[in-house]
């Protein structure tokens, strides 16, 4: 797919920018969490329209779930997914497709072609925060609707620090990353910090339109908020630091969105086959973690 946009796509990028992101966002909220016998109609609906493969699920049939929402973040059987045992492997954290991945330029992180977004204003403002990652690498997967929404660990790491970062909540699709400046940097996004085997690694949940709720296993539901000022934890000098495993899950998104990954310079090598648009599933090898 081409990176310039083309005129249809600044036309859909300019009603987005004037759509009331939260209102349209808080109703979706209500609506998929309300229960319901009738509800396995719109599950189905959903299933056929984007052609979810529901024999991943580790509950296949839409009449089990309770709410909309409890089909959208469904758990897989566990041998849907296989979690590379390499001892060096980087795996992907969720299903999907990269958008982008490679080198930062500085600070920069690039979102399409001519466009990028600093690491600063990706972590809410900190440049001591986004210091360690400059010149070093990133990797953004963007989910979309039929992919599972759970989020895993790219590699083990302990728990550093999470910055909650409200802001706009701009759909994330192809033609709105070529579209709207910035956009990972200006949309609502959970950033979690961690410190792993070869340094720190940035793991950024960013939300869109329609993503009602982003969660993470430690804090459970971030979102929505009250208020619109940044919200930074601290857990580095906790008794018992939290301490993820390799493949196990840390968040989900409550309808789709974009993962970021970003590593410091020479801790990660991308596999050399991966590129823009190439498919990609949790738990499989997507980089090689460099001592």
């Amino acid at each position: 797919m081409p990176d310039a946009p083309s005129p249809v796509e600044r036309v859909k990028a300019s009603l987005f920018k004037i759509l009331p992101h939260h209102l349209i966002s808080r109703i979706v909220f209500r609506l998929t969490r309300v229960r319901t016998p009738y509800v396995h109609y719109p599950i189905r609906a959903f299933i056929h329209h984007f052609e979810v493969d529901m024999s991943e699920a580790a509950e296949p049939d839409p009449r089990a779930y309770a709410t909309f929402n409890d089909f959208f973040v469904r758990q897989l059987r566990p041998e849907a997914r296989t979690i590379d045992d390499a001892s060096d492997a980087l795996v992907c954290p969720a299903d999907g497709r990269i958008s982008r991945i490679g080198e930062l330029n500085g600070d920069d992180v690039m979102q399409a072609k001519g466009q990028s977004f600093s690491a600063i204003s990706l972590l809410g403002g900190s440049a001591h925060r986004a210091s360690p990652f400059a010149g070093g690498t990133f990797c953004t997967i963007y989910l979309s609707p039929r992919d599972y929404h759970r989020v895993h660990m790219p590699c083990a790491g302990s728990l550093s620090e999470m910055v909650h970062v409200p802001g706009r909540l701009f759909t994330v699709a192809p033609f709105a990353t070529r579209t709207i400046p910035g956009l990972f940097a200006r949309n609502e996004r959970v950033a979690a910090l961690f410190q792993t085997d070869t340094g720190p690694m940035a793991v950024v949940l960013v939300g869109a339109i329609n993503v009602a709720a982003i969660e993470t296993i430690w804090a459970g539901l971030i979102t929505p908020p009250k208020g619109k000022e940044i919200r930074v934890t601290q857990y580095r000098d906790v008794q018992s630091p939290l301490h993820i495993e390799r493949g196990e899950e840390m968040g989900r998104f409550n309808m789709g969105s974009t993962v970021i990954l970003m590593f410091p310079p020479g801790a990660v090598a991308w596999d050399g086959r991966l590129g823009e648009q190439s498919p990609v599933r949790m738990g499989s090898r997507i980089g090689t973690q460099v001592p």
